[in-house]
């Protein structure tokens, strides 16, 4: 989704936006699953997810961290 488009771009808090559409993808997910009937396609929705958010918030911490070495290393 692009940010200028979504209406959640109202939220200015970029955590809390991100963590609104991460439950909104959990939501999704769990309503889809019910929805077919089968627990094992939510299991392996619901890994999947969570792998995709362990990722991201890893890529996050990662940059914030570069960001960080870069603003010290400036001022040094």
């Amino acid at each position: 989704m692009d940010a200028n488009w979504n209406p959640l771009r109202h939220i200015k808090d970029m955590q809390v936006r991100h963590l609104v559409l991460q439950l909104l993808a959990w939501m999704w997910c769990i309503t889809f699953s019910l929805y077919f009937g089968s627990f094992v396609v939510f299991g392996y929705t619901a890994v999947a997810h969570f792998m995709i958010i362990i990722a991201v918030v890893v890529t996050v911490v990662t940059f914030k961290k570069a960001e960080d070495f870069k603003n010290t290393t400036e001022n040094a």
